[in-house]
């Protein structure tokens, strides 16, 4: 209610701007002010036109985004990483708050897998059509050779679900490790057996959290994860069987490649579900995902 409501005030005061700026146009006094006011207006407006567009029942969730390396070794973990910085920009452009739960680092460099919680305004919304396979293509600072790689990395979003909804999870089906966790985190994190994976044997979903001190809260983290990966699963089944009832059978597999960036013989980031093309793929790397983002949710909900 209080985002809705700073967002009417917003409107409010940028009604009462553009009253003044009319007014100075009409005696001849506007600058090049004005020029900067309408272009961040009309930012503003195209951003607010797709909050009110995503209506979806879990648009308005928090998303929890897992990456995993294809593949082909460092290479690809590398690009496992340099896909974890970017969404981790992107966030904090956003002003969205990031969470790191679970990271596995690479044997040489990069990442085997990593999980993220990203809370704000309706951040499953905005990233769920991140979900699927991405490529990259370059030149590899890894081969002595310096010969063009091919790498993929799979990205999965999903609703962090509320505590509310109802899935039921049995022990028998639940099988339970601990381990030490890796990378950064201080000297108990590292030293303790604090680390929680957890294996949902009918699915064969895995789920794992090291970013607490505790095993206890790693825990109760590490079955929210799962819980909102099988509520996904549910989800996803319920709209394949929608789309052959329809006779509409769409492509929602997570595994479908749906973005190339390339690096090498030219620069560009392609969007192969909407054919949007970024020339500056360093400014995407960097987190720019705006015009990929915009132009998925437009098509998806027009």
């Amino acid at each position: 209610m209080e985002r809705q409501l700073e967002t009417y005030n917003g409107l409010v005061s940028d009604g009462e701007e553009l009253e003044a700026w009319g007014e100075l146009l009409a005696e001849g006094l506007a600058d090049d002010e004005l020029d900067a006011f309408l272009s961040d207006l009309e930012k503003r407006l195209k951003t607010l036109e797709l909050d009110l567009k995503l209506s979806g029942p879990d648009d308005d969730k928090n998303a929890l985004v897992a990456i995993h390396p294809g593949a082909g070794g460092t290479e690809s973990q590398d690009w496992a990483e340099m896909l974890l910085r970017m969404y981790l920009r992107y966030a904090e452009a956003r002003g969205y708050e990031v969470q790191l739960l679970s990271r596995l680092d690479g044997d040489e460099a990069g990442l085997k897998s990593a999980e993220l919680a990203v809370r704000g305004t309706n951040a499953y919304g905005y990233l769920q059509g991140e979900a699927g396979v991405h490529r990259l293509v370059r030149i590899s600072p890894y081969d002595a050779a310096s010969r063009r790689h091919t790498s993929f990395a799979s990205v999965d979003v999903y609703p962090e679900i509320d505590d509310d909804v109802e899935i039921e999870i049995e022990d028998k089906d639940l099988r339970v490790d601990t381990y030490r966790a890796s990378g950064a985190g201080g000297q108990h994190v590292n030293k303790t057996d604090s680390a929680v994976r957890m294996t949902h044997l009918p699915t064969n979903t895995v789920v794992s959290c090291q970013n607490e001190r505790s095993q206890h809260k790693n825990r109760a983290m590490a079955m929210k994860m799962l819980r909102a990966k099988l509520y996904d699963l549910e989800i996803k089944k319920r709209q394949e069987a929608e789309a052959e009832r329809e006779g509409q059978k769409k492509e929602i597999a997570w595994g479908s490649q749906i973005r190339s960036y390339v690096l090498h013989p030219y620069r560009m980031v392609k969007d192969h579900r909407t054919n949007t093309e970024v020339g500056n793929a360093d400014r995407v790397l960097d987190g720019d995902l705006d015009p990929f983002i915009e132009a998925w949710l437009t098509d998806q909900i027009g």
